[in-house]
């Protein structure tokens, strides 16, 4: 896990080094690398990868009660840091909602799948990608709902009935949870993909992960820290200790679960801040230096804070 970890800020480093050098383009400029690479991998990558997961997700053999058991204090949990947020938010009306998918979606992926294979083996890797599988679907969408909310609210020309159609268009007609809502209803026809589109789809998805940590870097040589470092620390804190706490009650003591369920679904939520922050932030235009700052602070400090819950994890058998 720690060559992995090493591994994804050698890549953000990689990043931030091209564009320093001005390989991509101006900094700042009409062309801004950090937008364009942020605009490939939220309108082509991310769908693709999105749509597939779904379309592929056997419904049928998920854990439920245990899904239930992490999506729910989760949900919860989005929602607080949320409703936290939308009081204090001066600025604009995507600030709340982009600061929440900092706090609540960890990297699951680059290095929460590594992380459960390595501590937890072939049975908790299952579980881990059964929650992998539904995070996009429940965390994605509720939190587009509440920033294409926030935005709608933000133009006080339009009316509140306008404001409630803006909201739903714009949640559906969205380029995270389209390709969700198609690939999930693809999966309930039965009918399968055609193996070049299959094909074309796994290839594009493929590209999430590396276009998201270049991303990283590139976002760090444009934005730099910016005021942001308090922020940043603060939504760390939320990503690495307060969410996996929650989970750890409400699972063990709301839903029952210990053991090998436990553990996976504690650090699952303990994974530090995951990319789709800083997507979040280039599409919104709001908070981008301090959600690349959530990125690399919560990732520096993944090491020491997943020692401490597995510690925790270990005291509790």
């Amino acid at each position: 896990m720690i060559s992995k970890l090493l591994a994804i800020m050698a890549t953000v480093g990689l990043g931030y080094l091209v564009a320093w050098r001005g390989w991509l383009g101006q900094l700042g400029g009409s062309q801004d690398p950090a937008r364009v690479l942020s605009n490939l991998a939220f309108y082509l990558f991310v769908p693709s990868l999105l749509f597939r997961t779904m379309e592929r997700l056997d419904l049928s053999t998920l854990p439920w009660h245990t899904v239930a058991a992490y999506f729910v204090p989760a949900g919860i949990f989005a929602l607080a840091v949320y409703g936290w947020h939308r009081l204090r938010s001066r600025g604009s009306g995507a600030e709340a909602a982009t600061r929440t998918v900092a706090a609540t979606y960890g990297n699951a992926v680059q290095l929460g799948i590594p992380m459960a294979s390595a501590l937890f083996g072939e049975t908790g890797l299952a579980l881990h990608i059964a929650l992998v599988s539904v995070h996009g679907l429940v965390l994605l969408t509720l939190l587009t709902v509440l920033v294409e909310g926030d935005v709608a609210r933000a133009d006080g020309s339009i009316s509140r009935a306008d404001t409630l159609r803006t909201t739903v268009r714009n949640t559906v007609i969205h380029p995270v949870v389209l390709p969700v809502l198609l690939g999930l209803a693809w999966n309930l026809t039965g009918l399968g993909l055609n193996p070049v589109l299959d094909l074309t789809l796994a290839g594009l998805g493929s590209a999430v992960v590396p276009v998201c940590l270049v991303l990283i870097g590139v976002s760090l040589a444009t934005y730099g820290v910016r005021g942001g470092l308090r922020s940043a620390l603060q939504v760390s804190v939320l990503k690495l200790l307060v969410l996996p706490a929650l989970v750890l009650v409400v699972a063990h003591w709301g839903f029952g679960l210990s053991g090998l369920p436990l553990a996976v679904l504690v650090m699952m939520g303990a994974l530090p801040v995951g990319s789709n922050a800083i997507l979040f932030a280039q599409r919104y235009g709001t908070l981008e230096g301090e959600a690349t700052m959530a990125i690399v602070v919560s990732t520096v400090a993944f090491m020491a804070t997943a020692t401490l819950w597995l510690a925790v994890l270990g005291w509790m058998g």
